[in-house]
């Protein structure tokens, strides 16, 4: 009877002593994370990224810039010398002038609150300001396109203004001339 629990207490123990063994095994091969200098890295990852720019050299795109027409009521978007687009357009009345000059889109709003003296218009669609508060946007509100009725923005048909909206980026150029 002995001899019959002692072979029972050695298989158990058996069982548990390979199961501390697998225990200690896994504790002691675990590492915890390497700490790489900061400076190495960044000096390893400028290496890489000179090397990916010197083996992949980048195509120059045509410059992107938006023409803005007072006299025709026409927007014109260029790449290059290539017309991409060509909408009619609202811009601001005699009261309200649209400021001519070069500008660049500085900001974007998918939606935006316009507001002014006379006007308060909520979620006025696709939003790109260029100057101050004078915006190229979508105009749900009118369908006078080809006649100055704005106060001072550029206003185009909603489907035209995602178009722009999506093609131009902050920083496009914007040329607004008579």
């Amino acid at each position: 009877m002995q001899t019959r629990i002692y072979r029972s207490w050695l298989n158990r123990s058996g069982n548990g002593f390979t199961s501390l063994v697998l225990i200690l095994a896994t504790l002691f091969s675990w590492s915890s994370p390497v700490n790489i200098d900061s400076k190495f890295a960044q000096a390893s990852a400028a290496a890489i990224d000179n090397q990916q720019k010197v083996a992949q050299p980048q195509k120059k795109s045509p410059t992107r810039w938006i023409e803005i027409d007072l006299s025709e009521q026409r927007l014109l978007a260029w790449e290059g010398k290539k017309l991409v687009y060509s909408y009619r357009i609202s811009t601001g009345k005699r009261a309200t002038p649209t400021p001519k000059g070069k500008f660049t889109i500085n900001s974007k709003y998918r939606f935006n609150r316009m507001q002014g003296e006379d006007y308060d218009i909520p979620d006025v669609p696709y939003a790109m300001y260029f100057y101050e508060g004078y915006a190229i946007h979508g105009a749900y509100w009118h369908n006078n396109f080809g006649t100055p009725v704005s106060h001072g923005c550029v206003n185009l048909r909603v489907k035209q203004a995602r178009q722009l909206y999506n093609w131009a980026k902050v920083g496009t150029l914007v040329v607004v001339h008579k």
